[in-house]
């Protein structure tokens, strides 16, 4: 099957595919749980992925069972070492977004953004494939995710700025983004455990061929063998093309909504502007290759 004929394909197995922006994301509907055992709907719903990057699925109430099965449509399933899991079931997030609000210097309340742009767990010799996303609990207005295209936004540099980056490689660090949640006690354990990896700043994607930029504001340190002042300015250039609107697709969460993204071609972006109200959302993570 080729990634342009994967819409018609789906429509054929009683599935619809809409588009749910210009660069990346669709919604699809008709998908039935029971749909799983078939192989021909899971075939179809690889290359949707790979073609979309982001699909989207609303009204599929997901036991855990069903919802790790949907997961491994694309392959074997990975926990993860910092966010706690389900009870009974380690490999799905129990992911609970913060209220997003500090306190200032005379007690008033105010909003601050809790999250980065970020692919998942890049920190791994071996970052995850993907991830499936689901809405258990959601405020009455707000909290969407973002999701934005890796390969247009390295589409997106400049000539001179992909001939800099071309063959670099940038450090990936557990500690970078989650230090501050491990116990400090457990620290050097989990450095040990997950050292810091050295990832291509430019990877190509194993099924679409497409060059996408890899480095992400949550665990990207550093850009390898390079002056800190010129890394760092080089670093921020690139996570700052994640940033940019034409590249992204926005999500409004609705209950028993799932998303499937591919970590490999997106980065994603959960907006914490729901305080006081609360979100609550589990995730399988699909285990990956070495870039």
């Amino acid at each position: 099957m080729t990634l342009d004929d994967s819409d018609q394909t789906a429509a054929v197995l009683g599935m619809t595919v809409t588009r749910s922006g210009p660069v990346l994301g669709a919604e699809l509907a008709g998908l039935r749980v029971d749909d799983l055992r078939s192989s021909d709907i899971a075939a179809v719903l690889r290359s949707l992925l790979t073609r979309h990057k982001v699909l989207f699925i609303r009204d599929l109430d997901l036991s855990h069972e069903q919802h790790l099965a949907l997961a491994r449509v694309w392959g074997e399933l990975e926990g993860h070492p910092v966010i706690g899991h389900v009870p009974g079931y380690p490999e799905i997030l129990d992911i609970r977004g913060s209220d997003g609000r500090v306190e200032d210097n005379v007690g008033d309340r105010r909003f601050r953004t809790l999250d980065k742009w970020h692919a998942d767990v890049t920190f791994r010799e071996a970052p995850s494939m993907g991830a499936v996303l689901r809405a258990r609990t959601l405020p009455s207005i707000g909290g969407d995710t973002l999701w934005a295209d890796a390969a247009a936004a390295y589409d997106g540099l400049s000539n001179e700025v992909k001939s800099r980056i071309e063959g670099l490689t940038a450090t990936h660090d557990l500690l970078f983004d989650f230090g501050d949640r491990i116990a400090p006690e457990k620290r050097t354990a989990m450095a040990a455990e997950f050292p810091p990896q050295h990832h291509p700043i430019v990877r190509t994607h194993p099924e679409s061929g497409e060059r996408v930029l890899f480095v992400n504001a949550s665990f990207t340190s550093r850009i390898d063998d390079m002056d800190e002042a010129e890394g760092a300015a080089l670093l921020a250039h690139l996570l700052d093309r994640f940033k940019v609107p034409e590249y992204q697709v926005r999500f409004r969460w609705t209950p028993n909504a799932i998303a499937i993204w591919d970590n490999r071609a997106t980065q994603h972006y959960p907006v914490a502007d729901y305080w006081p109200e609360r979100r609550r959302m589990e995730r399988v993570t699909i285990r990956g290759t070495r870039p």
